[in-house]
């Protein structure tokens, strides 16, 4: 079902916290507006890692996806590669006279498409890198901020090596022009659930996955040569499934703190969308435990001119 009309809108946007949804309500829209869905996660763009980043590959159907299973397991990817990912893939979408639906939850992404912010591709600095060697965290962090006109993730205060990147970056991001990026027309839908309800959701959905063979898709990357550290990167999941793994947790203990983890993460994720919301980003909050594709599908009607 195509809706008649002309759309005030030329990206249509579903985001929400993990385990709200996101997918079936985005492939929905897409099917019902001749639509295409360009994933917003950080992680589903690797290969070979489909359970632990929720894919849900079988909600698709016939409906073209993109950003997913783009990357090798070990290999980097970068805020920057992914904003140039998605201004072609919502470039050739468009040229196809379809509707990119953006679906995601990292929260990063998402704002650097919405806010559009400058990014360059910035190559590995040795040189810098040496002289940044010896500096305490505190001494980077202050390195950072008088660095970088603003902080685009504020996680890279946390970590060493993301610290010492993000100084690379904004060095880099003072000599070089980012190149322009297109004007888009957003329309931007959010998945709400009551916490509880969520909280349910995500343990469900996790044992689930335990038993849909997570723990043995883990193992199997590790075989294939991803390093256990290189798994604890990639996400709650990988990471307490890794220490299984290695004997470090039982399989109730891993249970158990990897829910606790999940819940918190979620709550860091509704943070992240309320942040954006101050920022000047509008977005209209559908009821999760409701109809939500039905309560879309009337705030698309809004949106749609008639013809």
């Amino acid at each position: 079902m195509i809706l008649p009309g002309q759309m005030t809108f030329d990206l249509l946007v579903v985001l929400g916290p993990t385990a709200s949804g996101k997918t079936r309500l985005g492939v929905q829209l897409a099917k019902a507006l001749g639509g295409e869905v360009i994933s917003a996660d950080s992680r589903q763009v690797y290969r070979g890692m489909d359970i632990g980043t929720g894919k849900d590959l079988s909600e698709y159907g016939d409906i073209p996806r993109h950003l997913i299973d783009i990357v090798n397991p070990g290999d980097a990817f970068s805020l920057f590669e992914f904003q140039r990912l998605f201004f072609e893939a919502y470039a050739a979408v468009q040229e196809r006279g379809n509707l990119p639906v953006l679906v995601g939850g990292t929260g990063m992404y998402l704002q650097a498409v919405l806010q559009g912010y400058r990014l360059v591709g910035t190559p590995p600095n040795i040189p810098l890198r040496r002289e940044l060697a010896d500096l305490s965290m505190a001494a980077l962090a202050d390195h950072l901020k008088g660095s970088a006109s603003r902080l685009h993730n504020t996680t890279d205060l946390l970590e060493r090596e993301r610290l010492v990147r993000a100084i690379e970056i904004a060095e880099y991001e003072r000599e070089h022009r980012p190149e322009p990026i297109p004007e888009m027309k957003p329309l931007i839908l959010g998945i709400r659930w009551e916490r509880e309800a969520l909280r349910r959701r995500i343990d469900v959905r996790l044992r689930e996955r335990l038993a849909q063979g997570m723990i043995e898709e883990v193992e199997r990357l590790y075989r294939q040569g991803v390093p256990w550290e290189t798994l604890e990167f990639y996400g709650l999941e990988y990471r307490f499934i890794a220490r299984h793994l290695k004997g470090e947790l039982n399989r109730n203990d891993m249970l158990q703190k990897l829910e606790s983890a999940i819940h918190d993460f979620a709550k860091r994720q509704e943070t992240w969308f309320r942040r954006m919301e101050r920022s000047g980003i509008v977005i209209h909050w559908l009821d999760g435990a409701g109809e939500p594709f039905k309560e879309a599908m009337g705030i698309v009607q809004a949106g749609i001119l008639p013809s």
